[in-house]
């Protein structure tokens, strides 16, 4: 839990959220528009015993998925009276279950103009608005959603099958018409998938395509270069047979999900 100096705050707001770097940045964000949040709370268990020990804010920007559990558990031991803004990495499949049980959504990485015209909304409706959570309806939307993704890849290698867990895989790449996965471990696999169709298949909080050939794991960036022709170049933990550079095209969006 980081506590924030919130005696000159009009407007009551907590973050939850357990990837730090995310917390910080929207609370950067809420500072250059006068927001100062009153805390920046990480897990379930640190955010049912701060409710319970102080009043609630006016907002809460909330992030689904936390370190220990998903933070509906919150409201399953607190009646917590706060309006809500979530914070998430879904989309299609559950943004109608957050749209009917908040103030409004935000996709991560969050957009400037988008979490502005939320605060606007809130302040616009913060005297009738009132919560009512249909808890096992988003529960049950955010399964369906986390189900698209995979979690690992079955590889042949001779007559034997191997499984891959999808957070050891620091890439997927294409070559000579072909798909392959790289490990962590320094190995290539040949899968059956193509790029296209890996991108209904990844969590996109964790892979981004960077170009027609990459597709990269957050976790196993190492460095970001500036290319030519506004370009930037990544090296990743181990894999180096190659340079990977995020195409022009995408270095905007690249920028946006690296948060």
């Amino acid at each position: 839990m980081q506590l924030i100096n919130s005696k000159r705050n009009k407007m009551k707001v907590v973050i939850i959220e357990d990837e730090k770097p995310a917390a910080r940045r929207l609370g950067r964000l809420l500072n250059n528009m006068g927001i100062q949040p009153l805390v920046m709370l990480h897990s379930v268990e640190g955010a049912i015993k701060w409710f319970y020990e102080n009043e609630h804010p006016d907002l809460l920007f909330l992030d689904i998925q936390l370190s220990d559990g998903l933070s509906f558990e919150i409201f399953e031991e607190v009646e917590v009276k706060s309006a809500i803004i979530f914070t998430t990495a879904y989309d299609e499949y559950a943004l109608k279950a957050f749209k009917l049980n908040s103030i409004d959504y935000l996709l991560k990485p969050i957009d400037t103009d988008e979490l502005a015209q939320a605060i606007r909304k809130f302040k616009n409706i913060k005297d009738t608005y009132t919560n009512s959570f249909d808890i096992a309806q988003i529960k049950n939307l955010l399964k369906t959603n986390q189900s698209e993704y995979k979690n690992r890849f079955t590889v042949k290698i001779g007559v034997h099958l191997k499984m891959i867990p999808t957070e050891s895989i620091e890439c997927f790449y294409s070559e000579n018409k072909s798909t392959y996965l790289f490990t962590s471990k320094n190995r290539s696999y040949l899968i059956d998938d193509t790029l296209e169709q890996l991108e209904h298949k990844l969590n996109p909080q964790s892979f981004f395509r960077v170009s027609r050939k990459y597709f990269l794991n957050i976790n196993a960036i190492k460095d970001i270069i500036s290319y030519s022709n506004n370009r930037l170049k990544v090296q990743l933990n181990t894999y180096a047979d190659s340079e990977i550079i995020v195409s022009r095209e995408r270095v905007k969006d690249f920028k946006k999900w690296l948060g």
